[in-house]
């Protein structure tokens, strides 16, 4: 359990010092150069990604709470949207990227909450959580900072994103997940 908890305090610990120390980071740009401080940025990240992956096999697989099967069919649906969100944050902006104003931040919100619907046991409960407090303290962040988000663009560039998104929703959720996750959701 000690090896998933670091992770994640490694992983998103660099993730908010990015959305709160602006200067301290604008700083360590200045002294090492934007190439090297991403490249530092993701190692770091990427350390953290590697604790949590594994981490997780020996973290409390108590249950907290249980739902009802019928919430995994809410659980495909919002992960569905999430993956639209996602893709929308990576394509040229539509009406959805400009309505969601900062679609990844919506996009992995929705996909945590998804998750928890679902997954009651502790080990789930904390990554989840996690991500989705990541995602609302980072938004608050993003909010004090001024940034509006994206400006919405075509109804064209919205037809590549849920397009994208629902195909690696399908990648995901008909082949992906029992490998990522142990999982088979169908």
């Amino acid at each position: 359990m000690a090896l998933f908890i670091l992770g994640l305090l490694i992983f998103f610990g660099a993730h908010l010092f990015t959305a709160f120390a602006r200067g301290l980071r604008a700083a360590l740009i200045g002294k090492i150069g934007e190439g090297p401080y991403k490249g530092l940025y993701s190692v770091i990240s990427l350390a953290g990604f590697i604790l949590i992956i594994i981490g997780w096999r020996g973290a409390d697989t108590s249950i907290l709470y249980t739902t009802p099967a019928w919430t995994r069919h809410i659980a495909y649906l919002l992960v569905l949207i999430a993956f639209i969100l996602l893709a929308a944050a990576y394509v040229p902006a539509g009406k959805i990227a400009g309505a969601a104003k900062h679609p990844m931040l919506a996009g992995v919100k929705l996909w945590a909450f998804a998750h928890l619907l679902v997954n009651g046991d502790v080990r789930s409960v904390i990554l989840f959580g996690a991500f989705l407090a990541y995602g609302v303290i980072d938004r608050i962040a993003v909010k004090k900072r001024g940034d509006m988000g994206r400006a919405a663009g075509p109804v064209k560039n919205d037809i590549i994103a849920v397009i994208v998104g629902a195909l690696a929703f399908a990648a995901i959720a008909f082949y992906g997940h029992r490998y990522i996750a142990g999982v088979a959701l169908f």
